[in-house]
């Protein structure tokens, strides 16, 4: 008789939070002469049945290296609207096909005044 192994259908959800940066960020003159710090956060599910399973590292989405791409691109970059910064953060993470209900949200601090945080989120939701 042969084994069957049945896996765990539902979607595991994951969260990277506040993930710090600085980076040129800004359409005035003065914020295209100082790094600004900016925070991100992404969620996204995929299907880790397998990593379960095994419970081997081999078996995972790489959630160090998307982080590492992530800071790598925000920081040798630079951006005048916080659209652009959101969109291209998206696109890093939607490059990898297994990620599904991909969601990013890019926090400028005190860019208004009487203002902790300036937000723009893009989401597979948005469509």
């Amino acid at each position: 008789m042969t084994e069957v192994k049945i896996y765990n259908l539902i979607m595991t959800h994951f969260e990277i939070k506040n993930l710090k940066l600085r980076t040129i960020i800004g359409a005035n003159s003065w914020e295209r002469e100082v790094l600004q710090d900016v925070i991100i956060s992404i969620s996204y599910k995929y299907d880790a049945s397998q990593a379960e399973e095994s419970d081997n590292i081999k078996d995972v989405f790489n959630y160090k290296a998307l982080t590492k791409k992530i800071i790598e691109e925000v920081e040798s970059s630079t951006f005048n609207l916080l659209e652009s910064l959101v969109n291209h953060v998206y696109t890093i993470v939607k490059a990898n096909s297994e990620l599904q209900n991909v969601k990013v949200i890019v926090e400028k601090p005190f860019a208004l005044r009487f203002c902790d945080n300036i937000i723009a989120t893009k989401s597979d939701d948005d469509k």
